[in-house]
This record gives C-alpha cells, structure tokens and sequence, in this order.
C-alpha cells in the first residue's frame, strides 16, 4: 500500500515538451514511428508518414466536453491546411471506437484519427489530460502546442508559425 501511495505523490507530468517549446526551441516531434490503427479505415498510420506536411496533432476523445467545443475550429483547420498541403491528424485517447466513429460524424469532421486506446503516443507527449494539440512543421518539428482546449486564434498563428498558410 506505501508504494502504491508513494507512486501517486511521486507521479509528476512530463513537461520536458512544454519546457522545449516556451523556450523558443523546435524539437523533433515524439513518436513519429509510432503505428497506430486508423479511425473508420483499414491500416495504420505515423506521423513519420506526414513528413513534408504541416500537421495539427489533436489528442481527443468522444466523452471530452472541450473536446466537442474545439471540433468545429479543427475542422475550419483542416479546410485551411487542405490547400497547402497540411492535415489535421485526430488521435483518440482511451475512447471507444465506435463513439470516436460517432464523434467524427456528428461533427462531420474530415481529417484522418487514429486510435490509441494502448496509449502508444499519447504519453510521449506528456498528454494525460484532454484536448490537447501540438502543431507540426513539415520537417517533423513541434513549433506550438496547448493543453487544453484551443480557440481560432492559436491554431492561425501556430499553423502560420509552421509554414502551413498566412496568420
């Protein structure tokens, strides 16, 4: 019981990804070799495949609220990242397959999601609490991030910062 104890009070956030990223740096994002099974379709899918892509790396899930509130402004990114050459990609975290698959048609979303019911991805980004997005260039480099739900505001000069269209 002490060690279980123990292994909650000792349990901090990694924040190395936050820490990299306020400091102005670029680091390479985590993961990229990473498979995970696509939503709605056969196969897999990495971030390694989206090299040469400005990518929105959204983690979401069909029971989170703010998750619901962003869907409408990732897909207004995702029609704004089409045109040159970008992609939203959705990462489902700890969700049901069929309610993520709900989720995408209530909201009539069109970017890929891929699944990581395993938690494969997820904490390599320190993500452990729900939404959150890191913005990718398209040399696999983490230019911004938020934890927590975004708004227009963030994802046009972060997607800007990242080469994928005028701020």
């Amino acid at each position: 019981m002490g060690l279980l104890v123990y292994g909650v009070v000792a349990r901090k956030d990694d924040t190395s990804l936050d820490s990299a990223v306020r400091a102005g740096q670029r680091p390479a994002a985590p993961g990229a070799d990473v498979a995970l099974p696509q939503l709605g379709a056969p196969g897999s899918r990495t971030l390694a495949s989206l090299r040469g892509r400005v990518v929105v790396l959204n983690f979401w899930a069909s029971w989170c609220g703010p998750c619901e509130a962003e869907a409408p402004l990732l897909e207004k990114a995702q029609r704004r990242l089409a045109g040159h050459g970008g992609t939203v990609l959705g990462v489902t975290y700890k969700d049901d397959a069929g309610a993520s698959a709900d989720f995408v048609r209530k909201y009539k979303l069109t970017y890929p999601s891929v699944r990581d019911d395993r938690l494969r991805l997820a904490p390599r980004y320190g993500t452990n609490k729900l939404p959150e997005t890191f913005v990718l260039d398209r040399t696999g480099k983490v230019v911004a991030m938020s934890r927590g739900q975004v708004d227009d505001a963030f994802l046009t000069r972060a997607i800007a910062a990242a080469g994928g269209g005028p701020a």
